[in-house]
């Protein structure tokens, strides 16, 4: 929907280098892996199982789930350089055990065949999704609000260095465009206010290229505006437009429909998957996939790519394409317990599914 100006944007590089780190620094990252207790119930790792983290992070899931399974096989998928080392870390202290691999969803094919691991092959799949916590303790990565930095936002760090920026993306998309960024992507009420503003600053020849000044303008468009999170806490007004623009950059919504529909491919007959999500956007995704493709409020009656008016399906076909490929593990969605809400307030909003593959 944005392709049009894309293009554009790679006359204007606002490009920030990863911060040099030796191991040491890596395992003294502060990260508490979310729900772990409830992740480890329904993954159920075992000795000589294959797991494979998704969305490895600091690691912290994928060192309990090696510490809980002597013999178990582990692959360490990120797409952050950052991350990734941190995984080699991670095989070296559990040597043939770990497999790191560098990249995003859409490459784990390639990945996967070069180290000769086969589609139905794995026991179980995690995917914690969204920013982890390293990310956003970096001011120099540009996803904090409260860490001021270069408007960077790409996970992928400098790996691909024509891919946009945040500061691309203020710079030169148009303001519907932008409107439409962090309406979709933010769900931010005040998106069209918002959108004008960061338009007229290029008017004043002003150029925002640091998470402090956009974050300034948008908080001078929603002055009177006073938002709590769940723990009643004040939020930033500009949480959402960072998050619009995280997730456009990134084109995580893409990424992670394809990641859910590489699970089915590489997971066993029987094989579990875990998923934890931290917004609305990705957590209908994966209830498409898992639950009976939701639209909106109601359930779907066909999959999505059936979805087409002008399309007539016969009732044999139908019968067939509505076996389900996944059952749920549990009857209503996962949340966190209030204990681990207060101690690690950055969970407050994640839901965990888990599913089995039936077919």
């Amino acid at each position: 929907m944005f392709a049009r100006y894309i293009k554009k944007c790679r006359s204007l590089r606002c490009f920030s280098t990863l911060p040099e780190q030796s191991s040491a620094d890596i395992k003294k990252l502060p990260h508490i892996p979310v729900m772990i207790e409830e992740v480890l119930s329904y993954l159920k790792p075992s000795n000589k199982n294959v797991v494979m983290d998704m969305t490895f992070g600091a690691g912290g899931h994928s060192r309990r789930i090696l510490e809980c399974a002597p013999k178990i096989k582990l692959i360490a998928l990120d797409r952050d350089p950052l991350a990734s080392h941190y995984a080699e870390q991670l095989a070296e202290e559990f040597p043939h055990q770990v497999v790191p691999l560098l990249g995003r969803f859409s490459d784990l094919p390639k990945l996967l065949q070069s180290k000769g691991i086969p589609q139905n092959s794995i026991d179980g799949i995690l995917f914690d999704f969204g920013c982890s916590s390293m990310q956003f303790d970096d001011g120099k990565r540009g996803f904090s609000i409260s860490e001021n930095g270069p408007l960077d936002m790409r996970m992928d760090g400098n790996r691909f260095p024509d891919s946009i920026t945040a500061a691309d993306v203020v710079a030169k998309a148009t303001e519907e465009d932008l409107y439409k960024i962090i309406k979709t992507y933010g769900e931010e009420k005040q998106a069209r206010k918002i959108a004008r503003a960061i338009v007229e600053a290029r008017y004043m020849f002003k150029t925002l290229t640091t998470t402090q000044e956009l974050s300034d303008i948008v908080k001078s468009v929603c002055i009177e505006d006073f938002r709590l999170d769940k723990l009643h806490r004040e939020t930033h007004v500009a949480t959402k437009t960072f998050q619009a623009l995280r997730i456009f950059v990134n084109n995580e919504l893409n990424e992670m429909n394809y990641g859910l529909i590489l699970a089915h491919r590489y997971l066993k007959l029987g094989g579990r998957i875990v998923t934890i999500t931290f917004h609305s956007l990705e957590d209908t995704i994966v209830k498409r996939h898992l639950t009976g493709n939701m639209l909106g409020h109601t359930v779907n009656p066909l999959p999505l790519r059936f979805s087409n008016q002008s399309l007539s399906v016969s009732e044999e076909i139908v019968k067939h394409i509505m076996e389900p490929q996944w059952k749920m593990l549990h009857q209503h969605v996962i949340t966190p317990k209030y204990e681990e809400v207060e101690n690690n307030p950055r969970s407050r909003s994640a839901k965990l599914r888990a599913a089995v593959k039936i077919k």
